[in-house]
């Protein structure tokens, strides 16, 4: 469905945001995954303009959202805090939210911080350690510095070998909706990747989020994972420990960690299901 886009930055500390508006209907803010910006999520959008007025923005560091230091780094509070001036900017009643992955992690902040923000968190595969045992935990972030390494070392292309493993993606066998949009990998997306790699992984280490705060936020809560997710890898992990704090259902979303982007039709009619819920 084509629907006017409407464009705008917003000032933030450190930064200035981008973000797009379309549709109508309840607020619903797309936080996206990995080195995603505003239109990551493009063909979801279309599938939910209908009865959406649906907010994607580019995260700090990313894209069209810059900082006001190139060099500071970013923590998933700051994200989150940005994400609350957002929503304060737009509307004064609370939202709908889908956060995935790093979007999720950001979400869950927020459900802490301003839980009168968001009514609903839909968190897909969030990437939050501190939701895992600490044997769990240590082992997860490990890897996550080691993507880093590997990353600095012999650069993108063994980087993304290693990130498919530690989430479950299997490149050498997608699987996708037909007529998806494609996502070539353009200049654009590889500096965004060197900023989520180096610095986004960074923030997810060292991340802060107090769960035992976040188990009695009053912002309702639906723990997602892919269905075609491992069960054994770190996002699954922590979605299925999301599930198990507020004792509630897992549930199942079409696709696997990017689901969001591949199965952008059955993903939509999910989606809409629990938001309507």
């Amino acid at each position: 469905m084509d629907t006017a886009v409407t464009t705008g930055t917003l000032r933030v500390p450190g930064a200035t945001l981008y973000y797009e508006v379309q549709g109508s209907g309840p607020l619903l803010l797309i936080s996206q995954s990995g080195e995603g910006d505003a239109r990551r999520s493009a063909d979801l959008v279309d599938r939910l303009v209908a009865d959406h007025t649906v907010v994607t923005y580019d995260r700090r560091g990313l894209s069209r959202s810059t900082l006001d230091d190139p060099d500071q780094g970013v923590t998933i509070a700051e994200h989150a805090d940005d994400v609350h001036r957002l929503l304060a900017q737009l509307t004064d009643q609370p939202a709908l939210m889908l956060g995935c992955s790093l979007g999720a992690s950001i979400g869950l902040h927020l459900a802490v911080d301003h839980p009168d923000q968001i009514s609903l968190l839909v968190a897909h595969e969030p990437v939050t350690p501190r939701l895992l045992p600490a044997d769990q935990r240590a082992h997860h972030e490990r890897e996550l510095e080691q993507i880093q390494d590997v990353y600095r070392r012999e650069g993108l292309p063994a980087a993304f070998k290693l990130i498919a493993e530690v989430l479950g993606i299997d490149p050498a066998h997608p699987d996708a909706e037909p007529g998806v949009t494609p996502q070539p990998l353009t200049p654009q997306r590889v500096a965004n990747f060197r900023f989520f790699i180096e610095r986004d992984f960074t923030a997810v280490i060292r991340d802060t989020l107090d769960v035992a705060a976040l188990k009695n936020t009053g912002t309702r809560v639906v723990p997602v994972t892919g269905r075609t997710t491992p069960r054994g890898v770190f996002d699954h992990k922590c979605a299925a420990a999301l599930a198990g704090l507020f004792g509630t259902e897992l549930r199942e979303f079409p696709g696997g960690h990017n689901g969001n982007t591949t199965h952008p039709s059955a993903y939509a009619a999910t989606l809409r299901a629990v938001l309507a819920s």
